[in-house]
């Protein structure tokens, strides 16, 4: 027995030696960057510029509703004139309805060019009323710029053009190619807009370094475990689709039911898909977060991180213990349509369900197919998939990467960089084809009360956040394209 203790004794020694070993060697993923390049900015001027752009309610187009056309001419006709430069020097092309494709062609043609997107489209503003400033009224107060689309994406757009003017009015000239593509519908899924634009150039044979688009921000305590502000930057994203299921029967009086409704066979097979989970899985992007931050925490957290080997089962379930980090690690399903009788007292002759599916990275649609199908396991419920896939995991091993990262640290010294998984849609899954390195950033610092005013109340953006914006793109460009 006490050969037995002492081997255990040995074994437990030689485990805890392994896990500090590799605790001490999880170091640092930051690269150290020299301070950016002098770039002026006229902070008021973007702003107003900014807050003109916010008056145009540009809403895309969405079940059965037309878009804003008059919005979306007059948004372009205000960047026409606020953009001179942009518009004299760059090529211009209009995509689909409301989309528009720009060229700055760089003095090396054979390089690969590199794309910077966002889009001009906005969600509704609810409740009008209840807001601070009109969401359309473009105003610019108490150091914000106040209204729909200031953060989601309007933003990011007019901070792309000023970047780009500013450069031009100093001479710069890109060795690479840059585009700049902004979609007019990427709320509504983007097939107008990006989807048309990644069609054009792949018909022309384009092969993209890299893609840009909106994604995560500078989150300000949104990463627990971290003090310093972290760069959220999506390197791949969920797929979305809906799973309908439908149980069809002969209908009837409600006084004289069968033992089970059509409604009845329904709600179970709800009640087996929530009880029956995907199985969670700390992989892509969502590893890869904890990869870069992991080595800045507590030596306890770090510990955790660095031996995913062994604790990935407890990081899991701590992650699924909230909604926002549960749909980083599995496949989701929400149900958000029921249909059943028109009348209290008939019988359905159809009961029908959407579900809200989110499959991550690895999962594919026959995956939910294979996992809805067994798990409900009634030959009565007919069921249909249907949606996009989810993204690849783009590559860390790439100068689209290494630039990126290092433009984040010369602008906003004090951050952290680190990938993630993106949960909701983006226009940049279009352009997978075309890149290993598509990824997805807003270099704007966040707090957890600025990412509820995203398709929320009060949405804004301040005069210094936006003026910092315009800083990083600049530099962003400067590095990518000499």
């Amino acid at each position: 027995m006490k050969r037995v203790l002492l081997a255990l004794l040995v074994l437990l020694l030689l485990l805890v030696g392994a896990l500090v070993v590799r605790t001490l060697r999880f170091g640092s993923r930051q690269v150290t960057a020299e301070p950016a390049e002098p770039f002026s900015v006229d902070a008021t001027g973007a702003a107003g510029r900014l807050a003109e752009a916010l008056r145009h309610p540009t809403v895309a187009a969405s079940d059965g509703t037309g878009a804003q056309d008059t919005a979306f001419q007059a948004l372009h006709a205000q960047l026409v004139a606020a953009f001179p430069l942009v518009h004299a020097q760059l090529g211009h092309e209009a995509v689909g309805t409301h989309a528009h494709l720009y060229t700055w062609k760089g003095t090396e043609p054979e390089l690969h060019p590199v794309l910077l997107m966002g889009h001009l489209d906005v969600v509704p503003a609810e409740a009008e009323a209840t807001w601070s400033h009109p969401p359309f009224g473009g105003v610019v107060a108490d150091g914000y710029i106040q209204g729909r689309g200031a953060l989601d994406d309007k933003g990011s757009v007019l901070a792309i053009l000023e970047a780009v003017e500013g450069l031009l009015a100093q001479g710069h000239r890109p060795r690479r190619t840059v585009l700049l593509a902004f979609g007019a519908d990427e709320e509504v899924g983007g097939r107008d807009g990006a989807a048309r634009v990644a069609a054009l150039l792949s018909e022309r044979g384009v092969r993209l370094e890299s893609v840009l688009d909106e994604g995560g921000p500078i989150g300000v305590g949104l990463v627990p475990g971290v003090d310093a502000p972290v760069a959220l930057v999506g390197v791949a994203e969920k797929g979305s689709g809906r799973v309908e299921l439908r149980v069809s029967s002969s209908g009837g009086h409600a006084s004289m039911p069968p033992p089970q409704t059509a409604a009845n066979i329904l709600a179970r097979a709800l009640v087996r898909l929530e009880e029956h989970p995907f199985k969670p899985g700390l992989r892509g992007g969502t590893r890869a977060l904890f990869e870069h931050v992991g080595p800045e925490m507590g030596f306890g957290k770090r510990l955790l991180f660095a031996n995913t080997w062994l604790f990935a089962p407890l990081i899991e379930r701590q992650m699924a213990g909230a909604p926002s980090t549960n749909a980083s690690i599995r496949t989701t399903l929400a149900a958000t349509m029921l249909e059943g009788s028109p009348k209290p007292n008939v019988l359905p002759a159809q009961a029908r369900a959407v579900l809200n599916v989110r499959p991550l990275p690895g999962d594919s649609l026959e995956d939910v197919r294979a996992h809805v199908r067994d798990v409900v396991d009634d030959a009565r419920v007919e069921l249909l998939v249907e949606g996009d896939e989810a993204s690849p995991v783009s590559s860390l091993d790439t100068e689209g990467w290494r630039q990126l990262q290092r433009s984040i640290r010369q602008v906003f010294p004090d951050v952290l960089v680190a990938p993630f998984l993106t949960v909701a849609a983006t226009d940049a899954r279009h352009f997978y084809p075309l890149s290993d390195s598509v990824y997805r950033f807003m270099p704007v610092r966040m707090t957890r009360e600025d990412l509820g005013r995203m398709h929320g109340r009060d949405e804004r953006l301040s005069v210094a956040a936006h003026a910092a914006a315009i800083r990083f793109y600049a530099q962003y460009l400067r590095n990518i394209t000499r």
